[in-house]
């Protein structure tokens, strides 16, 4: 269910702190503050401190290219585990109820990696764990895709540990994102980090089920593991962030655990922390519209497309069209009312009449918005985590993982909705609860009237 964040003139920074205690920072909600008697003024996408110091600017933080960051983890988790793997172990003989054993536990790492995440903070940089986690996914598949069972302990687990390793291509990005200074860059790399990930996932399940009737399942492990590794060395033209050597291991875990503290305990990080838990914009009911289309006489073939690879197609575009968010609307707030807009969307299934054309309106709408909430949900997570510092993979892997929990909850709501309620159950009960929450949360932060600033001031991170 679902992601992925230039270089620091530090010394400069900490010179001034050293000599005259100017700046003032913080972690958290409200991303990095500084508080200084110089004069500072934006330009061009850079910061000028009294006209004389000035910190590199935005055109090089290249947002674009965390569509392509993702993709190991795209074509790996949703294109062979989420996607084909079913249709590979079908066409082994395995029943369907082993089927879903098999992949609900391959999914598991996408709600814990937060476990082993932290691990992409420390030693090296961001960008070279992402090509190393990457490579390591690559093999661990070349692996399992000669084994002559996928079903087998073996493979099961060498899969698991594949998939573990594609999560912290995650971190890595998160991390990196988390380093853009500029708000319009981080919100464009959130754009292209959902719809990169979203349609690089669609095109690895077209691949599997394409190329499994065409070749064995040796030479099919070799493609798809190009596929992962090859798109990972982009990751070097990924925003470059210093490497701190100079401070000693107690330094180092007093500044993560400011961190943590600056992020997670305190009283502005409540409202992002029910931001993240709130059942609006979930997308739990993506994978259970299918379930409905034929109660609204859509035929298979019919939903195969508007719910595989056109649908696909919807929520990647609904992502990038997210840059048409106005910058001046706080992450926060513009999420919440994407998620309104498509809790809205499912009236259309919940009101209309059960036919073809009420289920094909409904579904587009649906998943071309709820791509856009992914897209400003990566764009919240972002604003909460703040600069990255030392801890951003971690702290982004959490705040990430944490968004997962709604999708649950809402998948067992839906269902409550459809068992008493029946066809128009399941959409009603998550439009009216998704709407309730936002609308709560929306009230809240339309009162606050200090925005998010603009730009993010430099601090040391690894990337």
């Amino acid at each position: 269910m679902k992601a992925a964040r230039a270089q620091h003139l530090l010394s400069c920074v900490s010179s001034l702190h050293c000599r005259n205690q100017h700046w003032k920072k913080s972690t958290g909600p409200r991303f990095l503050r500084y508080t200084s008697t110089f004069r500072h003024t934006t330009y061009q996408g850079g910061i000028y401190l009294a006209g004389f110091l000035k910190f590199p600017g935005t055109t090089k933080e290249r947002p674009w290219v965390f569509a392509l960051l993702i993709i190991p983890m795209a074509v790996l988790s949703n294109g062979v585990i989420s996607g084909g793997l079913s249709f590979l172990l079908s066409k082994q003989g395995v029943d369907m109820a082993r089927s879903a054993s098999i992949i609900s536990l391959l999914n598991l790492p996408q709600t814990i990696y937060f476990l082993w995440s932290p691990v992409t903070d420390f030693w090296i940089r961001r960008r070279t764990w992402l090509m190393l986690a990457a490579t390591a996914a690559a093999i661990g598949l070349v692996i399992v895709f000669q084994i002559r069972s996928l079903a087998s302990p073996t493979a099961v687990s060498l899969l698991f540990l594949s998939a573990c390793f594609a999560q912290l291509v995650v971190a890595s990005c998160g991390g990196i994102m988390g380093s853009l200074r500029s708000e319009a860059v981080r919100r464009r790399a959130s754009t292209f980090y959902q719809g990169g990930s979203l349609a690089f996932g669609a095109a690895g399940i077209y691949v599997v089920a394409t190329l499994a009737e065409r070749m064995n399942l040796g030479h099919l492990g070799w493609v798809i593991a190009a596929m992962i590794a090859l798109p990972s060395l982009v990751a070097l033209a990924a925003p470059k962030q210093d490497v701190l050597t100079a401070e000693t291991a107690g330094e180092v875990f007093k500044r993560i655990g400011r961190e943590f503290r600056g992020t997670f305990f305190c009283w502005k990080a409540l409202p992002y922390t029910l931001v993240v838990l709130f059942p609006m914009g979930s997308g739990a009911a993506i994978g259970l519209l299918p379930g409905l289309a034929t109660d609204y006489h859509v035929s298979g073939q019919q939903v195969a497309w508007m719910n595989g690879l056109a649908g696909s197609a919807l929520t990647a575009l609904g992502a990038l069209a997210a840059n048409l968010i106005p910058i001046r609307v706080r992450a926060s707030v513009g999420y919440i009312l994407v998620c309104l807009i498509n809790e809205l969307t499912l009236a259309v299934l919940w009101l209309g009449s059960l036919r073809p054309s009420t289920y094909f309106i409904g579904a587009t709408l649906y998943l071309f918005t709820i791509g856009t909430c992914y897209a400003m949900f990566t764009a919240v997570v972002l604003e909460f985590l703040g600069d990255s510092g030392k801890s951003g993979s971690a702290r982004y892997s959490i705040i990430n993982s944490m968004g997962n929990v709604p999708v649950v909850y809402m998948i067992a709501v839906d269902g409550i909705g459809y068992g008493r309620w029946g066809t128009r159950g399941l959409p009603a009960i998550d439009a009216v609860v998704g709407f309730l929450g936002g609308s709560l949360l929306l009230a809240y932060f339309l009162r606050q009237k200090d925005p998010a600033p603009a730009a993010i001031a430099p601090a040391a991170s690894v990337g």
